[in-house]
């Protein structure tokens, strides 16, 4: 792998104290993989997981051409890094009603741009991510509630996103830094063979700060063995408005379509990308912790890089109260 610009060892250091994946600033939002949140918590449970991720980019799309933007220097490869970690809370609240939080800490920088800045030389923001908290309420769940092969368990989330404190106005900055409200549905079926499944999951968000209102769909299959469980699927990004971008290889500067400054409204872009994602995670019989991995790679877009991101997570859960 191409060498990050960023440091994992430092970020570790940066997020032991709060926690004890230019251009455009890019959607960054926490949320669980794989409809995960059609499930809930057991009341008066509380699940605490810590999540790792990083991606790296050395393409982009804008006005749509793909073009390299893998900066050489030292012998070595650089482009668009993010680095973050975040704290993932759910808590149950009955049978049917679950909160969740997600607030973590994020990094990202690039070598590659001109844009107030020579290139070779470092660029990069740092601050908390744009946090996500929400309540889910349950309508059906496969297992209690229907003995129809065709109804899946099916969860309504009503969410909401506050913005952090990176600079949003860096070209691909780790997120779009707005306020927002996010209603989103979640199924997830099983079907065929045994422990094998499909999982969706689309959200609308509207970006009251940016305007530039967002829709994210997922589609894909699950096996469960025992204790494991594979997933793989893919996900679909569009961002209903706002700006287009430039980029102008020569001279490494990127601009929008902004007719009031073209070298501002990056938070304000109108990101679209299509993705492959997959993972696997292992949850223990007795104590019921859940160790998982993640990768999504970009395959397609528009005013967007072509990332690809790596992480992983662990979860614990504690039951708090007794509640039936």
């Amino acid at each position: 792998m191409k060498k990050s610009i960023l440091n994992m060892a430092g970020l570790a250091a940066l997020l032991a104290p709060g926690l004890t994946p230019v251009a455009l600033a890019t959607e960054n939002v926490p949320h669980a993989p794989f409809a995960e949140w059609a499930d809930l918590p057991r009341p008066g449970q509380l699940v605490a997981g810590l999540v790792y991720q990083e991606s790296e980019s050395y393409h982009i799309w804008a006005d749509g051409q793909r073009y390299d933007i893998d900066y050489i220097k030292g012998g070595e490869h650089y482009g668009i890094d993010i680095n973050q970690g975040y704290v993932a809370l759910q808590y149950g609240l009955t049978r049917r009603w679950a909160l969740d939080l997600n607030v973590g800490y994020t990094t990202s920088g690039w070598r590659a741009f001109s844009n107030d800045n020579t290139p070779g030389d470092v660029r990069s923001t740092t601050g908390l991510m744009d946090y996500s908290f929400g309540v889910r309420y349950q309508i059906f769940n496969e297992d209690t509630d229907t003995n129809s092969p065709w109804i899946p368990t099916l969860t309504f989330r009503a969410g909401a996103v506050l913005p952090g404190t990176y600079s949003e106005d860096m070209p691909f900055a780790p997120g779009v830094r707005s306020a927002a409200v996010e209603p989103e549905l979640l199924a997830k079926k099983r079907f065929g063979w045994p422990g094998f499944g499909a999982y969706a999951d689309a959200l609308y968000r509207w970006n009251r700060t940016t305007a530039n209102d967002q829709v994210i769909a997922s589609i894909g299959f699950f096996q469960q063995i025992k204790g494991w469980e594979l997933d793989a699927g893919y996900r679909h990004l569009q961002t209903l408005g706002g700006y287009n971008l430039f980029y102008n290889p020569g001279t490494r500067m990127l601009t929008t379509s902004d007719p009031g400054n073209p070298n501002e409204g990056f938070a304000e872009l109108r990101e679209i990308n299509d993705s492959i994602e997959a993972g696997f995670s292992y949850t223990t019989s007795k104590h019921h912790i859940k160790c998982e991995f993640y990768t999504r790679t970009v395959f397609n877009g528009n005013n967007s890089d072509q990332k690809f991101w790596i992480g992983g997570g662990i979860s614990v859960p504690f039951q708090i109260f007794k509640r039936d």
